[in-house]
């Protein structure tokens, strides 16, 4: 690789940072100023598209109409930094993602997704871990379309893990439909200890809905291994649970 090559990938890699900084400014200017919730997640489901949309980043969306039209839980694998942006960005504004407790303590970054329609789980604390819960079965009883990443954090290492049970806990009290969506190439524009983006396409590739009175809704364990196997079907990445089958 040639200077002018690394030279103009370390410039994109810079420009894509600033789209995604405006972005950020944006929305929150959004979530102190626009009334009404709707409002504020319709225009930040805007500014992460434009993240994409302004670094020139091609994302294709494959099963679109694999969205139920009513309430629903999606769930994804986790490969990069830039997942929630990314389908916060091209999934309707209807879904309200589930975000790691530990962003609670950044008092700017909560704030802007509390106002914009976040809720938070507890990781590490049983007490609040248990509470959190609670809030998102009653979230998905009401009817509310959620949005998961169920492995719960993402590694270096290419691979799809464990997939928690509270997404499926929700579905499965909420009788809500299950999507599984397998996001293709985000580990590679921002993977785990690595700051500056490389430029890519991206593919979102939202699967058949598994809905309830199916076999897979006869417990959260069986749902959320099927959901994973769905996919790894997809996905050019081995099994991290492999060695435990």
């Amino acid at each position: 690789m040639n200077w002018v090559t690394v030279v103009g990938h370390f410039l994109w890699g810079l420009w894509a940072w600033l789209s995604f900084g405006l972005a950020c400014l944006f929305s929150l200017i959004v979530a102190v100023l626009v009334p009404g919730r709707h409002r504020r997640k319709r225009l930040t489901t805007w500014a992460a598209k434009m993240v994409f949309v302004v670094a020139g980043v091609r994302v294709t969306i494959r099963g679109i109409d694999n969205l139920p039209a009513d309430s629903c839980v999606v769930v994804a694998n986790h490969a990069s930094y830039i997942d929630g942006v990314l389908l916060n960005g091209y999934l309707p504004a209807r879904f309200g993602f589930v975000i790691k407790g530990e962003l609670r303590n950044i008092p700017v970054v909560h704030f802007l997704l509390r106002r914009s329609g976040a809720k938070f789980v507890e990781r590490n604390e049983t007490s609040g871990s248990s509470r959190d819960a609670r809030q998102l079965v009653k979230a998905a009883q009401g009817g509310e379309s959620l949005g998961f990443f169920p492995e719960g954090t993402f590694l270096l290492e290419p691979g799809v893990g464990r997939f928690r049970p509270g997404a499926f806990v929700a579905a499965i009290k909420g009788n809500m439909p299950v999507v599984p969506i397998a996001i293709l190439g985000s580990r590679y524009l921002l993977p785990a200890r690595r700051w500056l983006p490389r430029r890519t396409n991206l593919i979102v590739d939202i699967l058949p809905a598994i809905a309830p009175g199916d076999d897979e809704f006869a417990s959260s364990r069986r749902l959320a291994e099927a959901c994973r196997q769905r996919v790894l079907a997809v996905l050019d990445e081995p099994d991290l649970l492999a060695d435990e089958l």
